[in-house]
């Protein structure tokens, strides 16, 4: 009995061990590649999806790269569901957008779902129209940088710390020592000067006078409807007027067929893990890295 009842709790364990493995490996989706995406043939709709955090442009570019060479993509919709990230990032797909806009005269549509906030209000601004629900939370119009400091902390438990520098502000924002005044002053000229960029794309994008949008790129969010009287967007719409709507500006006539340019990947745990650590981190404890400059 003894022996017997060892043997089911070996085989009880083994298939823990190889359930843990398939939660962390075994649900991730394989991205589409150009090969497998039927881009050629017919008119279709391109679909992006933007989802989390936006920290690297580049799985973005590379499925927008798609479009160019696919002469049967007549328009391209951008959903976003996103608050927001990096401002180099959340740029890089701006422009890309308005490259495919402007020189190649591809029809988009960004559709806001959820939250379409900060870098993903930026991204939006690529589009020709601009769609959101009336209860979707976008706007967040401005810069935000995050510094850590830990020299109290370390001057408690007899920690020191010694710093060679080829310059003054080599070493600014460190978090084993404690703001200068000349040290606030660089890095509100730093965030001063992204915010400024911020808002000019939207006075360029939206039609708008610099007067107008200034009082409302204080980092408020907006509802969709609060958004649509402000001029920040252009229509009350879900996902599904999005695409007919791009329909529309691609002139394709009747049910319009979508393509996904990438499929989206299961979360696992592995990802909880690892890949979001960091933003879960951050959106749940206010814990960050030392230095981070975002779009919040």
């Amino acid at each position: 009995m003894s022996r017997r009842r060892d043997i089911f709790v070996l085989l009880f364990f083994v298939l823990v061990f190889f359930f843990i493995l398939y939660l962390m490996f075994g649900m991730i989706s394989p991205s589409d590649s150009i090969g497998d995406l039927n881009l050629s043939g017919g008119e279709k709709i391109a679909l992006i999806r933007i989802i989390g955090p936006i920290y690297d442009a580049t799985p973005y570019l590379e499925q927008l790269e798609k479009v160019e060479d696919a002469s049967a993509i007549k328009a391209l919709v951008v959903r976003l569901e996103t608050p927001g990230g990096a401002v180099a990032a959340s740029q890089e797909v701006y422009h890309k957008l308005t490259y495919l806009r402007d020189e190649l005269e591809i029809p988009i549509v960004a559709s806001m779902g959820n939250v379409a906030a900060s870098g993903g209000y930026y991204i939006a601004l690529g589009a020709d129209s601009i769609l959101a629900s009336s209860g979707s939370i976008t706007g967040s119009i401005g810069v935000i940088m995050f510094l850590q400091q830990y020299y109290e902390l370390f001057d408690k438990i007899g920690v020191s710390h010694t710093v060679i520098k080829s310059g003054k502000f080599k070493d600014a924002g460190s978090p084993y020592r404690e703001l200068t005044h000349d040290d606030r002053e660089y890095f509100q000229s730093f965030i001063d000067d992204g915010y400024q960029q911020f808002i000019e794309a939207v006075a360029l994008e939206r039609d708008m006078p610099l007067t107008e949008v200034k009082p409302i790129a204080d980092g408020r969010v907006f509802t969709g409807r609060q958004a649509e009287s402000l001029g920040l967007i252009d229509l009350i719409g879900g996902y599904d007027d999005a695409v007919m709507l791009a329909a529309e500006l691609g002139g394709i006539s009747g049910k319009p067929k979508v393509i996904e340019l990438e499929k989206r990947k299961k979360y696992t745990l592995l990802d909880l893990l690892l890949d979001d650590l960091d933003a879960i981190v951050y959106q749940k404890f206010g814990l960050n890295i030392p230095f981070r400059y975002e779009m919040p």
